[in-house]
């Protein structure tokens, strides 16, 4: 598993910096590089891989698609560790882009490297029909706004310190974290010109691997070690953060995250031996340690 991972990565990030490489100069691209790079596992490229092989799809697209969600990610994360979000000041084992560069300067690279996401899906690299690549960048931006990504980090914010009920942790959750899991399992299906029913399952598919994701970030936040991490541990306690785990306590999160990989896999059980890649993805997401 390890390997695989490794290896798309390492293909994702020989894509950016080459996409970076043909970008116009300015003072904001070290910025962006900052924060996008070393740029973490790669589990949402993984995950668009993995789908992507039920269907056949040429790897050199799905990596591209992935490099995508990753400027996208990493756009989320300057924003989240900002003072007026969550006020980190560690990520992934160096400082945040805020503290590096100042706030202002992680904003604007923030939004440079959201922009660059569709910029990379409206690009010749990426070697599908132009239709297609609307219907994917309509999908990427929905996931990532307020609809999204931007959405559920708002909804995380005004939950703090309130006593919040299952039902809507779940739902900020699925939209904080799920949303652009979400995408990376529609983006293979939209590809292949599914039907909308086909993908939608696949959304859905990808709102539970994103909420598995983030129960497994809220395990690590509470029992984790800051320096394995590569960011501060114990602070979700500390701000009164509405996680499932404050909630529903450490075991039973636990045993939560068992049946939602148990569901996912029932999913994909028509797809046979070909969702063998995915099951190992989602093992990975739940026992990862960082």
């Amino acid at each position: 598993m390890k390997n695989k991972l490794n290896r798309i990565a390492k293909d994702t990030n020989i894509f950016l910096k080459s996409f970076f490489n043909k970008q116009n100069r300015s003072k904001l691209i070290p910025v962006m590089k900052y924060g996008l790079f070393p740029g973490g596992k790669k589990i949402r490229s993984k995950i668009i891989v993995d789908i992507g092989s039920l269907f056949s799809i040429d790897t050199k697209i799905l990596i591209t698609i992935g490099a995508a969600v990753e400027c996208i990610h990493a756009y989320s994360l300057i924003h989240d560790d900002l003072p007026c979000m969550d006020n980190d000041k560690i990520r992934r084992g160096k400082p945040s882009t805020h503290i590096k560069f100042g706030e202002s300067t992680a904003i604007l690279a923030g939004n440079s490297l959201q922009t660059m996401a569709c910029e990379i899906l409206a690009s010749p690299s990426l070697k599908i029909q132009e239709k297609t690549k609307i219907s994917l960048i309509k999908k990427l931006s929905e996931c990532s706004g307020h609809l999204g990504i931007a959405g559920g980090q708002y909804l995380d914010l005004s939950y703090e310190k309130k006593k919040v009920s299952k039902k809507k942790i779940i739902e900020m959750e699925k939209k904080k974290t799920g949303k652009l899991f979400s995408f990376c399992c529609a983006a293979p299906a939209i590809i292949r010109n599914k039907s909308n029913k086909e993908i939608k399952f696949f959304e859905n598919i990808g709102l539970n691997i994103g909420l598995l994701f983030q129960i497994s970030d809220d395990l690590i936040d509470f029992r984790g070690n800051s320096k394995k991490a590569g960011k501060k541990t114990g602070k979700d306690q500390k701000k009164g953060k509405a996680t499932l785990i404050r909630l529903l306590g450490h075991k039973n999160a636990i045993k939560y995250c068992d049946k939602i990989i148990i569901n996912i896999n029932k999913n994909l059980k028509k797809y046979g031996s070909n969702s063998k890649n995915i099951k190992e993805t989602l093992d990975y997401i739940l026992n990862r340690d960082k």
